[in-house]
């Protein structure tokens, strides 16, 4: 009944195993890797006919994580898995960006790829097994498809690169030392398609040493898939891509002069207008037939590339005027809302970023419910591109792949110079708008983003900045390395490789590549010429800031206290009681952790202190020989019994009330009265024995020491 194929290699310490065959076989292609004991099963569909006069390469990919893998149910009301997480979104795109460039051009049908998460045993993180089955789901699959590819993480530690780190020691990176790198890599046998890491501060050579390091590794999964492939494999699908070569000549003849002097248009919206207006000078001179050809958006980006590209190679300007290392020109501003806690607004070019950082506290951290369990987030980083930063209408909705991937780019670059959370008890969302665009929106947030902060008082280790190169390799093995890409560049170049950083080293790399021939040359030129951008950006964000300014006074103030865990019972009190009379009678924000430490925050000192001073009674130890103030709460025949300490009464024997005998307390005292009492100690039962006679009521002072003071007089 089944036709199972099952191939195996040891790898990185653990066993990894494709499997073909035996579930799914009605999909085009379907495997399940399993790597320890964390499987994930991709299917590959395609359509066997394109749509009609569609013009583009219609790929979709879905990474799901069913919470059954790990033995969890999902919480929520429907109890059932609904929206994508972040995560799920991130890995589609690991996925999506390295297969994209690998179909044969031309290809136009539809492609659907699904990796679902069957079995996760928490050390193996599910990514990497992922994109290794969907590869190998799509070498089997008949697809026109030139991979397989490989991927691998690899991480940094000890001044030695780690292979697939457990994801223990991935989670909560900085809060560990010791791991300096998060790196997911993946490519074919000969290239490197694309880099995703989150670093702190690590050289050029580091980083480009983890690459090589992440590329080697994975090529003996290269090599499995291609043995399961030779066994297992489907009949190539019989495509030829369409030869519209006649039709290019037509519109290269009739159009090539117009759209030339279009690009040498630097303004952005005027060049878009002429590349409009040459393309319908074009679509004129064409029959109905060419009109109708689906190969006509392909001709016109062929001749648009080939001017572009041609420019550059030759050694000529690009098409705003600027050489090929030179970053536009940049405008830092910060403080420009008056009610945020912290603002900015990074305008570099035509690409403009404006960046709000508001500082809450612990009940505003993200509860993040994954397969490896629930986590908290104190740092939060989202990205919004609305259709009018690049002058157009559009559908406004919830954040798409694209916004959650910029935003992620973003949180990486900049969340490795931020401090401890105990040294910064704050909960830090950023927000960056973007406003214009016209390449490198994520770095431009990492910029502003990295303003704002410090504007908001953030105690940031350094400033970052980013900065986005672009790549322009011909078939004849020229190429050039572009700084500070333009939408235009990214769009018909090679490579978007998006570098972001301190003055001492990398803090976030992220590498997509649009072809299979990028060389270790080609990738260092571009680390170094990405960090002379770099410095060049951070000094121009210097002059608007370079420190941490002051807190803003909407801005909450937060002090922390630390108890012992087993007072945190007391401090909450019966049904939470507790902790609402301290919030309701303080007016003051409390946050209270399993590890005892308690987050106080009110934009208000005095309820601080009342809070705190209400804390701090629950949880001390009130100190013998000391003095403090009381009231009495009840007279009785032999004494007084005055509450001193928080909830904490002591007894005033009536001997202990006045330098003179009292038939009564109620002589000298009245409930309700507010007295100056010392601790005198603790009867053999632990009862509080306090005493007032010894001190003077009115200034709390003891009256020996005040008759010696006088003495001294």
């Amino acid at each position: 009944m089944f036709n199972i194929t099952r191939k195996s290699i040891e790898w990185g310490g653990e066993t990894l195993t494709l499997e073909t065959g035996h579930v799914a076989r009605q999909a085009d292609g379907s495997v399940i890797a399993t790597l320890g004991e964390t499987s994930v099963m991709a299917n590959v569909t395609f359509a066997k006919q394109p749509k009609p006069g569609q013009d583009f390469f219609p790929l979709t990919v879905h990474y799901q994580e069913k919470y059954y893998a790990a033995g969890k149910i999902p919480g929520g009301f429907f109890k059932r898995e609904a929206r994508p997480s972040e995560k799920e979104t991130l890995v589609s795109r690991l996925i999506d960006r390295p297969t994209r460039p690998l179909f044969v051009p031309g290809f136009k049908n539809e492609v659907l790829v699904m990796a679902t998460v069957l079995s996760h045993d928490l050390v193996n993180d599910p990514d990497i097994v992922a994109m290794i089955a969907a590869s190998a789901a799509l070498t089997i699959s008949g697809v026109p498809f030139m991979g397989p590819i490989g991927a691998a993480r690899v991480g940094f530690s000890g001044g030695e690169y780690r292979l697939n780190p457990p994801v223990e020691d991935m989670q909560k990176l900085r809060a560990n030392p010791e791991q300096r790198l998060d790196l997911v890599v993946a490519g074919t046998k000969n290239a490197v398609m694309m880099v995703e890491s989150e670093a702190y501060e690590l050289t050029e050579e580091e980083m480009l040493g983890a690459v090589k390091f992440g590329h080697e590794a994975m090529q003996p999964v290269i090599d499995l898939i291609i043995d399961l492939a030779e066994d297992a494999a489907k009949e190539p699908f019989d495509f030829k891509p369409a030869d519209y070569s006649a039709l290019y000549a037509k519109v290269k003849k009739a159009g090539e002069t117009k759209m030339r002097a279009a690009f040498a248009i630097k303004d952005k919206q005027q060049r878009q207008s002429a590349i409009e207006a040459a393309r319908d000078a074009v679509e004129a001179t064409l029959s109905v037939d060419e009109l109708a050809d689906p190969n006509l958006g392909s001709s016109f980006k062929k001749l648009e590339s080939s001017i572009l590209r041609g420019d550059i190679i030759s050694g000529g300007p690009r098409i705003d005027g600027r050489d090929n290392k030179t970053v536009r020109p940049i405008v830092s501003e910060v403080g420009i809302l008056p009610r945020t806690h912290g603002s900015a607004l990074f305008t570099r070019g035509e690409t403009q970023a404006l960046v709000v950082t508001t500082l809450g506290t612990g009940e505003d951290e993200q509860i993040i419910d994954a397969l490896t369990g629930n986590s908290r987030s104190n740092f939060l980083l989202h990205y919004n591109f609305p259709p009018y930063s690049v002058g157009e209408v559009g559908r406004v909705g919830s954040p798409g792949r694209r916004e959650i991937g910029h935003g992620k780019l973003a949180w990486r670059a900049l969340q490795a110079v931020l401090p401890a959370p105990t040294d910064f008890p704050y909960t830090i969302r950023v927000v960056s708008e973007i406003t214009e665009s016209n390449g490198s929106s994520s770095m431009a947030s990492v910029c502003g983003g990295s303003l704002s902060m410090m504007d908001a008082g953030v105690p940031l280790k350094a400033p970052v900045a980013g900065v986005a190169m672009g790549l322009i390799l011909e078939d004849d093995g020229k190429w050039a390395v572009l700084t500070d890409i333009l939408g235009d560049e990214d769009h018909l170049g090679d490579m978007d490789f998006k570098v972001a950083g301190t003055e001492a080293g990398i803090t976030s790399l992220q590498m997509d590549i649009k072809v299979a021939g990028i060389t270790p040359a080609i990738m260092e030129q571009a680390l170094a010429q990405a960090k002379d951008g770099r410095l060049h950006i951070l000094g121009e964000m210097n002059r608007a800031l370079s420190a941490p300014q002051g807190f803003s006074e909407y801005a909450p103030k937060i002090e922390t206290l630390t108890i012992p865990t087993d007072k945190i019972r007391e401090v909450i009190g019966s049904g939470g009681k507790g902790i609402r009379e301290i919030v309701e009678t303080s007016g003051a924000k409390v946050d209270i952790n399993d590890d005892g430490v308690i987050k106080i925050a009110s934009s208000d000192a005095g309820a601080i202190k009342r809070a705190y001073d209400m804390i701090w009674s629950i949880v001390a130890e009130p100190e013998e020989g000391k003095v403090y103030t009381g009231k009495v709460v009840k007279l009785v025949d032999f004494g007084a019994f005055v509450n001193f300490f928080g909830k904490r009464d002591g007894l005033v024997h009536v001997s202990q009330i006045a330098n003179k005998r009292l038939n009564h307390p109620n002589e000298v005292l009245k409930e309700g009265q507010e007295v100056k009492v010392k601790l005198l100690g603790f009867d053999d039962r632990g009862k509080v024995r306090l005493g007032m006679k010894m001190v003077d009521q009115e200034t709390g002072e003891e009256i020996t020491e005040q008759k010696e003071k006088q003495n001294a007089e």
